[in-house]
């Protein structure tokens, strides 16, 4: 089978000095979400546009499901719900997503019994029969969900997918996306809500510049590596230079309180000790591991 996505040395310029992705290497197995993570600018959309076969790359190559991307039977098997999207204001939601599952070849049996399920899989039973004009940004972006997922796609592209959405519609977004892994399908999810593909993916790349910087689960990038938050009496003068021989990522928060990172927790007894040998009171010392936003920060930097 291979995996669901790989490229190799994708490049994207425009007008022959705009580089949009610079040499995109990139792995996504077959049934897993997979989101990709990089700061405005980084050449994510881009990418997913190029696999989509919605922007030629100007050099390298790649494969969707097996095959060159570009190819219609390969791109019948995607769905896709852009960032930025406008659908058919007059048509009701029923409507719209039976619309599109004429044009993804549904028939008529299929679509009858696929739409109403993922209507309400989306939360928008009630207003199933209202028109579109009438719905939110998040009704939108959850009526824009179902019709991406709604020929059982084999890979499904979503571009900042709960960028509109309520802290229970993000929840109800994570549901149907973890529902789409357990149908099979390969989500690739580009989102700046950190804390939501935290829950929901399987495994992260981080990309500047269109290359991956790195990529893998959220325990493999941090490798071992464990925030801590010290609270002591009070954060005398050179403290911060002298524990740089103990971390590279150093905040002060406040007169009394540090933020820093070791690279493994067996060093939390003997930092303890170096602290007190220096004469200071420590109140506490409690560790975390360090989540994607924090990863993301250190990366990036």
């Amino acid at each position: 089978m291979g995996p669901a996505i790989e490229t190799f040395e994708l490049r994207k310029v425009y007008n022959e000095d705009k580089v949009a992705v610079e040499g995109l290497t990139l792995r996504v197995e077959r049934g897993e979400v997979f989101g990709y993570l990089g700061p405005n600018g980084a050449g994510k959309t881009t990418s997913m546009k190029m696999l989509l076969g919605l922007v030629a790359p100007t050099s390298g190559s790649a494969m969707l499901l097996g095959q060159p991307i570009g190819q219609p039977r390969v791109r019948a098997k995607v769905g896709f719900l852009p960032e930025h999207f406008r659908f058919h204001e007059w048509m009701r939601a029923d409507e719209f997503l039976d619309l599109h599952g004429q044009l993804y070849g549904m028939s008529l049996a299929d679509r009858q019994a696929r739409i109403p399920k993922l209507i309400e899989q989306v939360g928008l039973a009630e207003a199933a029969a209202r028109q579109l004009k009438t719905f939110s940004k998040g009704m939108n972006q959850r009526i824009g969900l179902a019709m991406a997922l709604l020929p059982r796609p084999d890979v499904v592209f979503l571009d900042e997918p709960t960028s509109g959405l309520d802290p229970f519609g993000r929840l109800l977004v994570r549901d149907v996306i973890r529902a789409a892994r357990r149908e099979g399908t390969t989500v690739f999810l580009n989102s700046h809500l950190l804390s939501e593909v935290e829950v929901t993916c399987d495994r992260v790349a981080f990309i500047r510049s269109g290359r991956v910087v790195r990529a893998g689960s959220i325990e493999e990038l941090a490798g071992g590596l464990v925030r801590v938050r010290i609270r002591l009496d009070a954060v005398a003068d050179g403290l911060l230079a002298d524990l740089a021989e103990w971390s590279s990522h150093i905040e002060q928060i406040d007169g009394r309180t540090l933020d820093l990172t070791l690279a493994d927790e067996e060093q939390l007894p003997d930092l303890n000790l170096w602290l007190v040998g220096r004469g200071l009171r420590v109140y506490s010392m409690a560790p975390h591991v360090l989540s994607l936003e924090e990863l993301f920060v250190q990366i990036m930097q």
